[in-house]
């Protein structure tokens, strides 16, 4: 028959691998040209990929859960008939594989290397070079014993014990030899305190893949365990391992380790390369936004303005983009190999939000040619897309500047850390009631906090305290709106 394989995409900049979060189809499912058949998370956000071509599932080739690799098969389809002599081929196969067995084999190995968008992955592959035999053991190249005649065998015992060749352990490492397995494998064994060495391999040529560490480690939790399971046993031990490190962590210890992956990891090495990368000066401003508050409910009650999102965040967001007007000099980057500061004569306006996945940062294209009305639906549909997870990497890149709207969870402010690459970020705190001095007099009146982190490489004192006063500027009196604009 004729089979076509998929394979994982990269599906942002630079991306290299993806865990995928769940199987739309199964074997046997018929798909067409288009058809979604997996949401996978990156480093930056879920997305759901479609298969390029129709037919009929063959095979998934990856559990949910799984990282996979970018540029590793994912899902087979087969798009053309069956052929009658596929059977016998498949008959025949075995008869084949002591000859095979008797020489090293190399096996192809799939190029892992950064890719921009739209390059793809290099189709180049390499090959492994075949592990040495020890001599007089028969250890195959690739980890596992050569065939042995019967008659060298030694009588079995009534109660057989794995028994290891010379020179190969009972996992079918050679001894002495450093166990296959990917970077992302030896690091997940590490943080299990799984010696790889004791793991049983079940990849292509010996590598030891995820499957078999979580096995590992479900046995190492299950002394009574036999020490060999059936292949339908190791398999369900694999799909069980999850729950019985969680089961024995809730019983016994006093930590609970949550590997780091996806958006939260992405995000962490962000902040660290920008707190440390780019000098961060923060600057405060509290002030009276009661006519900014009045001004909201006046909108809401706007029958052009009927079926549109109108809040606080809605007018804050314009306040910043009339102060980036006044100020277009905070609106840069810095270009640190060319040495040059990269004015923007856009605004990609970023809105930090949070979702099950962790912080992730999208920005509405072009905000400072909206309307209020059109930067209102951005907004809505960049919060109710983060919050069911469908953010798309293209819209959280190029970001120019961002708002982060910590007020929402009660808090006053904060000193937020710039998005890398941006030149600054608006915290907005709480808006509370509060007395405050108006006309003379102590009233209770809205007031806010609002705090400015700059990158100082780009943006002086001066400049910050003016773009954030111009901020507050307009908040405490809203039809600057009209007249700054």
């Amino acid at each position: 028959m004729t089979i076509r394989e998929f394979k994982m995409p990269d599906v942002g900049e630079g991306l290299t691998e993806a865990e995928i979060l769940k199987w739309y189809v199964q074997p046997g499912d018929t798909v067409t040209d288009g058809q979604v058949v997996c949401e996978v998370e990156t480093a930056k956000a879920a997305v759901e990929l479609p298969i390029p071509f129709d037919g009929v599932v063959h095979a998934l080739l990856f559990e949910e859960g799984t990282t996979v690799d970018v540029g590793q098969v994912i899902i087979s389809v087969q798009t053309g008939p069956a052929e009658a002599e596929a059977p016998a081929a498949a008959v025949a196969a075995p008869a084949a594989a002591p000859a095979a067995a008797e020489a090293p084999v190399e096996e192809p190995v799939v190029a892992r290397q950064p890719v921009l968008v739209g390059y793809g992955v290099s189709q180049a592959s390499t090959k492994r070079r075949p592990r040495k035999a020890v001599p007089g053991t028969g250890a195959a190249s690739n980890g596992t014993a050569a065939a042995v005649a019967p008659a060298a065998l030694p009588a079995v015992p009534a109660q057989p014990e794995p028994v290891a060749a010379p020179g190969v352990n009972g996992n079918g490492h050679v001894a002495g030899e450093r166990p296959l397995a990917k970077p992302p494998v030896r690091k997940l064994a590490k943080d299990l305190g799984i010696d790889l060495a004791s793991v049983v391999p079940t990849g292509e040529g010996g590598v030891v893949t995820r499957e078999d560490v979580h096995a590992a480690a479900a046995a190492a939790l299950t002394p009574q365990a036999v020490a060999a399971p059936a292949p339908a046993a190791a398999v369900q031990a694999v799909a069980q391992a999850p729950a019985a490190v969680s089961a024995a962590g809730e019983a016994s210890a006093r930590e609970t380790r949550i590997p780091v992956k996806g958006v939260r990891k992405v995000t962490a090495q962000a902040m660290v390369n920008s707190a440390f990368t780019a000098p961060h000066v923060t600057e405060f401003i509290t002030f009276d936004v009661t006519r900014t508050m009045k001004l909201v409910q006046e909108l809401k009650a706007d029958p052009d303005l009927a079926g549109l999102r109108i809040n606080p965040l809605l007018l804050i967001a314009k306040a910043v983009l009339v102060a980036i007007r006044r100020n277009p000099d905070v609106n840069a980057s810095w270009d640190e190999a060319a040495q040059e500061i990269v004015l923007k004569h856009y605004v990609n306006l970023g809105i930090a939000a949070a979702t099950p996945r962790g912080l992730i940062v999208p920005n509405i294209k072009d905000a400072h040619a909206k309307t209020l009305p059109e930067l209102s639906t951005a907004l809505s549909e960049l919060v109710a897309t983060a919050r069911d997870g469908k953010t798309s990497p293209a819209d959280m890149q190029n970001g120019t500047i961002t708002i982060t709207n910590v007020g929402v969870f009660g808090v006053d402010t904060g000193t937020p850390i710039l998005n890398p690459g941006e030149s600054a970020i608006l915290a907005v705190g709480a808006i509370k009631l509060q007395p405050w001095v108006h006309k003379g007099k102590v009233k209770p009146r809205h007031v806010t906090t609002l705090a400015l982190s700059f990158d100082h490489r780009l943006i002086d004192g001066e400049l910050g305290s003016r773009f954030l006063a111009d901020i507050a500027a307009v908040l405490e009196h809203p039809r600057r709106l009209v007249t700054w604009s």
